[in-house]
Order: C-alpha cells, then sequence, then structure tokens
C-alpha cells in the first residue's frame, strides 16, 4: 500500500482524554478514534493489527481442535434467568427490551448461549468433547470506562466454550487450552505470565489468567523468585509462618483517642507499630453482619473472605450499619463485645497484648487478647500478600510485579450445564451433565497491551508478528526523479515477494516521514536517498534497538529477507 492513498490521521499533540501510553499512541498514531465514551473505531491501520492478533489466535485454537462458529451478540432474558446470572451480573450487563416488551441484553459473555446450543443438539457421549469458539464483539456497561481499549464498554474477544462426559476430560481440556494460549502469547511476541486466579463472575473450580507484564498494568502479580508459581493477588495464597501465641497479657483497658481514625493515627498516638494494630473490618455478606479481622499492616483480601464464607455477595458496611452493629462512628470498631461473626487472618493468632477499636467514638482497647477476649469463629488466610511473603509451592521469596490481564482460562464444571440441563447418553445409556470449561482472550486489549510493553519516546514499537505492516519503505526522493523510481521498484519487489510492507511516498520533509514510521511502530524501516541510491545501498533500522545496516540494492529482497529474519529472531519469534 502506497502511503499517499492510506488513510492514516496521526496526531501531533497528545489528546487531553488519554491517561496511559497505549490510548494516547493508538489515537496519535491513527489506529483508532473514539466514537464514543469506551467505544472506538479501528481504523485501517488499527483494524490490521487487530485482524493479525485474531489471526493468531484462530490459528492456535483450531490447532487445539476448537471449532469456530458465531453466536448472536444480542441474548433473550429467558437463557439468563435460568443461570441466575440475569439479577447477579448487574448493570455492566446492558438491558433493553424489544418492540414485543421481551427482556434482553448485549453479551458480555456468552455461556447461556453456547450452553443453550450444545443441549440442543449434543445427546450421545460420542459427539463429546466437544469445544466451540468465536472471536466477537462484546460489550460490557462499564461504569467508568477508561484507558482506551483496555478499559473499553465494547471490545473484541475471542471465547471458548469446552464440554467434556467427565472430570478427566475437562481437565484435558482446560490444559490443552492452557498450552495454546502459552502458545499464543508466545507468537504475539509478549512477555506474559500465566497465574492462578479468582474465577470471579464467570464461576468454575479453578482458573490462570494470562498476565502481560507492564509497568502499567492495572493488576499487581505476585511470583516465586525460584519456581513457576505465580498468582494474582485475589488468589496468592499466604503461608503463616506463626505459631499460636499462648503468652497472657494484661486486662484490657480503655484509652481516649480523639480523632484518631486511621491504623497509623491509632499507632502514632499510642507509641506502638503498626502490626500491634487490629483493623476491624465490617461488611454485609449476603445480607448479614461480619467482622473480619487483620494486622494493621496488612490488608484484607475480600476476594479471599468471600470465598472463605462462600458468599455470593460481599459489601463493606456503610457508615449506618457500622454505627449501628458497634454504637460507634467509622474508625473506632472493635471485636471485644462485638455481636456479629468475626473471623481473623491467621496471622492475628501469633501475638497478644494487641489494640483495638473499643466500639466507642474516640476510644481504643489496650491490651487485646483474641483467644481472651473475642469469640473468633475461624483463623483463615484472609489477607493480600506482600513483598515479605514466601512462595506457598516453594517457600523462597515471592516478588510483586504489574500486569495486563489478557486471557483467562477457566474450569466451569458443572455451574451452567446443570442449571440449563446440558446432558447426554452414556454408554449406559444414562443421563450424565456435561462438564464445562471456558477460555477468553481479549483480542482487541492485546493490542493496547502490546503497545503498554513496546513503546519508546518515538511512539509504538509493534512486534513483527502483530504489526500492521512488517515494514515501511521511505522514500527522500520527490515525484518523478530517480530516487522515487527505484523506490517504487523496490516496493513492487517487495510486494511481488509477499511481504507486507507500507510505502512511504508523500510530498513530505524526511523527518515528518521518520517521526511517523517511528509513531506507527513499524518493526522493519527501509530508507532510500539520493546518497544511497549513489552508492547502491538501502538503509534499514530495526524500530526496537535503532541499530541500522546497509543493504545492497543488487539484489536487494534476497538481502532484505536475511535482515527481516534477523529482525524476528531478535523478538524471539518464528516467522511464518
Amino acid at each position: 500500500m502506497r502511503l499517499s492513498r492510506f488513510y492514516l490521521p496521526t496526531l501531533k499533540e497528545v489528546p487531553a482524554d488519554a491517561e496511559v501510553v497505549s490510548h494516547k499512541l493508538l489515537l496519535r498514531a491513527g489506529l483508532i478514534r473514539q466514537l464514543t465514551s469506551g467505544i472506538y473505531t479501528y481504523l485501517p491501520m488499527g483494524l490490521r493489527a487487530l485482524n493479525k492478533v485474531a489471526d493468531i489466535v484462530r490459528q492456535e485454537m483450531d490447532r487445539a481442535g476448537a471449532q469456530e462458529i458465531l453466536m448472536p451478540m444480542v441474548q433473550p432474558a429467558e437463557l439468563w434467568k435460568e443461570t441466575g446470572r440475569w439479577e447477579f451480573y448487574g448493570k455492566e450487563l446492558l438491558r433493553f427490551k424489544d418492540r414485543k416488551d421481551s427482556d434482553y441484553c448485549l453479551g458480555p459473555t456468552h455461556e447461556e448461549v453456547v450452553t443453550n446450543l450444545v443441549r440442543g443438539e449434543v445427546r450421545s457421549y460420542r459427539q463429546l468433547p466437544l469445544n466451540l469458539y468465536q472471536i466477537q464483539t462484546k460489550f460490557r456497561d462499564e461504569i467508568r470506562p477508561r484507558f482506551g481499549l483496555m478499559r473499553g464498554r465494547e471490545f473484541v474477544m475471542k471465547d471458548a466454550y469446552s464440554f467434556d462426559r467427565d472430570e478427566e476430560g475437562a481437565n484435558k481440556s482446560y490444559w490443552s487450552m492452557y498450552q495454546a494460549y502459552a502458545q499464543i502469547f508466545r507468537r504475539l511476541g509478549l512477555k506474559f505470565k500465566a497465574v492462578e486466579a479468582d474465577s470471579g463472575a464467570i464461576g468454575g473450580s479453578f482458573s490462570h489468567e494470562f498476565m502481560v507484564l507492564a509497568a502499567t498494568g492495572e493488576d499487581t502479580i505476585a511470583t516465586c523468585q525460584e519456581c513457576e508459581w505465580a498468582a494474582n493477588l485475589e488468589k496468592a495464597a499466604v503461608i503463616c509462618k506463626v505459631l499460636p501465641c499462648t503468652d497472657n497479657c494484661s486486662p484490657f483497658t480503655v484509652v481516649d483517642t480523639p480523632g484518631a481514625h486511621t491504623v497509623e493515627d491509632v499507632a502514632k498516638l499510642l507509641g506502638v507499630t503498626t502490626r500491634k494494630v487490629i483493623k476491624t473490618l465490617l461488611f454485609d455478606v449476603d445480607g448479614q453482619p461480619v467482622a473480619a479481622l487483620v494486622r494493621g499492616d496488612h490488608e484484607l483480601n475480600e476476594i479471599k473472605l468471600k470465598n472463605h464464607l462462600h458468599a455470593t455477595d460481599v459489601r463493606l458496611a456503610s457508615p449506618e450499619q457500622v454505627r449501628e452493629w458497634t454504637g460507634a462512628p467509622v474508625g473506632f470498631a472493635g471485636p471485644v463485645d462485638l455481636k456479629v461473626r468475626i473471623l481473623a487472618d491467621q496471622d492475628l493468632c501469633g501475638d497478644t497484648g494487641y489494640v483495638a477499636g473499643a466500639n466507642q467514638a474516640d476510644k481504643h482497647l489496650l491490651n487485646v487478647s483474641l483467644s481472651r477476649d473475642v469469640e473468633v469463629e475461624a483463623y483463615a488466610d484472609l489477607r493480600t500478600i506482600t513483598h515479605e511473603d514466601v512462595c506457598p509451592r516453594c517457600g523462597k521469596g515471592v516478588s510483586l510485579t504489574r500486569g495486563i490481564e489478557v486471557g483467562h482460562v477457566f474450569k466451569l464444571g458443572y455451574k451452567y450445564s446443570k442449571a440449563m440441563h446440558a446432558t447426554f447418553l452414556d454408554e449406559n445409556g444414562k443421563d450424565q451433565t456435561m462438564v464445562m470449561g471456558c477460555y477468553g482472550i481479549g483480542v482487541s486489549r492485546i493490542i493496547a497491551s502490546a503497545i503498554e510493553q513496546n513503546h519508546d519516546d518515538g511512539g509504538i514499537i509493534f512486534p513483527p508478528s502483530i504489526a500492521p505492516y512488517e515494514a515501511a519503505l521511505i522514500s527522500l526522493g520527490k515525484s518523478g526523479d530517480a530516487v522515487n523510481a527505484k523506490a517504487a521498484e523496490l516496493y513492487e519487489s517487495l510486494r511481488a515477494e509477499g511481504i507486507e510492507v507500507l510505502f512511504d511516498d508523500r510530498e513530505e520533509r524526511p523527518g515528518v516521514k521518520f517521526k511517523d514510521a517511528d509513531l506507527v511502530g513499524y518493526p522493519m524501516q527501509i530508507v532510500l536517498g539520493g546518497k544511497g541510491l549513489e552508492r547502491g545501498v538501502v538503509e534499514a533500522k530495526d524500530r526496537r534497538t535503532g541499530e541500522k545496516a546497509e543493504l545492497p540494492l543488487e539484489d536487494f529482497t534476497k538481502a532484505f529477507k536475511a535482515w527481516r529474519d534477523e529482525i524476528w529472531a531478535g523478538w524471539g519469534l518464528e516467522r511464518p
């Protein structure tokens, strides 16, 4: 394609509403344009990159034995009501009525639709296992869409669903998809980690997230410094390193702590460390009050609390509820004489003589012993892992790093198949319920994630496998001169070899062409100028490293191919 005929509206200035690097560069490089909040149009260059990602995903899904279908985006409420998610999913589910006053939604995911499809078609164990996938536009009505393609309302996703006759088959399907995902992200040229994850609203017995490592990532993940273990903070198990304390302490006493609402305020006022202060956090758990206790230097993990209680809905108590349950304003709740269910993080059992809220305004208690003064229902792993903890698998040190979730694999089990009666006849003619798995990849989010991981001050640095064009051919000549004529000849020779090249034949200054090439992020730049033509060479630049080489004009395509292979290898990629 000649750039003089290509729709590529680049911007010199950073758009005011763009916050993260990928959002800024996607807009500046002319890959996307916003239609409304969280909804974007893909311009030609952006769509090419999106299709490159989708092609790699499709190839690996097909190789793993999955079969592509395309399901409707508009879904009837009846299916969602069968599984209970019509009410549970929340306001992110965009609901609407048709002219007949029937309820529908725009699909954020397709568990119900695909289960409905399979239950009407699959009758025998001979038809299993089955894995169906699609690449399709989804819609989730995010309360605060932000960061461009990172968290939009409308997005492109690959979602696959496996159906098996038993747990053994379901596990095999799960790990097959896990391996396929790893291969997908390797081929995309991204640094990533597969981490243990919580299943969230999708449900299921276990799951892994695939995280692209980037300093600007929304999520924090814990990784072992020695072994392959990794988990997101919601899932990362904390190994308790303390033994239950058997020491006695003095009887508790009430002390005045005026205006000390936070752990730090209380610790400073009373001259103690934050680890000696108990945080008493109150929650509305499925309509019932629950108190969760953690050490003052730790953070409660609400997902762990929810999972421990097998709860559906866990919400931090409102100020009105706190006053009703404790008799005190927020900041002074404590576990002594508190008439609600009380759970404590396991690390609290290792000490005594704590400071805790007195359930009175501006007052705390000294010398609290949980074993003596509080009716703790259970001690459990309720907190978020820190860099001071150890790997739950091998006991070595833990590091915390940032990542962007781009894929998630779930073992769903019977959550949807049981609710929707997706059954089959086994070898003995008896009805059995299918075991399901669910596997999602954010196709459009991968574009943003790749940019977050690969950019510099000049712009995007696309991995060759997903770049809109592998190379930009930049002519420094003018219309009708020998340089431009030779550049056009090189362009046609590259095209004849099936090489994706964009020919910048515009009547622009060289500086403008170079800046645009860096901004868009073509992995390879080929530059032909008057001096190079005289010497019989073309300058070639590796966008990732900035290294330059000279390729001979004679037998140019052969020299370019060899150099191109080196660029791919530098990314750790095999050229298809």
